[in-house]
């Protein structure tokens, strides 16, 4: 487990989406993490990164030794009123940075930051075949609550989407 002083998460600034992007592009070849499968560019992810308000929406940064070692955000789950108490998780680690207990110290954040924010569930969409995520997600108590079979195609690979829920406060 990281020493949390040599760590800070804190709300993410608009010089930080070059970072934001790099971290998520990395994972784009693996394709075990995102549905995207070609890398993305700083300017398609400006208007994403403004509609992440620090009120309902934070888009977070883990900085370490004043880098970006990972980000975590909460977006909307629906559009639609009823599930305003709901967003669906989202966390990234730089690859370098994987296998510090970085991704449980952004957890642990999302948990706690939940609360004041009005946010009474986090449900994450993770690829079944996303064994590291899903095993992460489940040790921070989240709970297995839906299966999209096969939603997803990665290279002429159908792969099922689980989705994952946490009631909190």
């Amino acid at each position: 487990m990281p020493q949390q002083e040599a760590f800070r998460i804190e709300v993410a600034r608009f010089d930080d989406l070059p970072d934001i992007v790099s971290i998520y592009n990395a994972t784009i070849p693996g394709r075990q993490v995102t549905a995207d499968l070609e890398p993305v560019s700083v300017e398609s992810r400006i208007g994403w990164f403004e509609a992440h308000r620090q009120d309902r929406h934070p888009l977070w940064v883990l900085r370490a030794e004043g880098r970006v070692a990972g980000w975590l955000s909460f977006s909307s789950y629906h559009s639609r009123a009823a599930y305003d108490a709901t967003v669906e998780l989202s966390i990234y680690v730089s690859e370098a940075e994987r296998g510090r207990g970085l991704g449980g110290m952004l957890i642990r954040h999302a948990i706690a930051a939940a609360p004041p924010l009005g946010v009474k569930t986090l449900v994450g969409l993770v690829f079944g075949h996303n064994e590291p995520s899903l095993r992460l997600l489940g040790k921070h108590g989240f709970e297995r609550w839906g299966l999209l079979p096969r939603v997803a195609e990665l290279d002429g690979i159908e792969r099922d989407l689980v989705i994952v829920g946490l009631r909190v406060g």
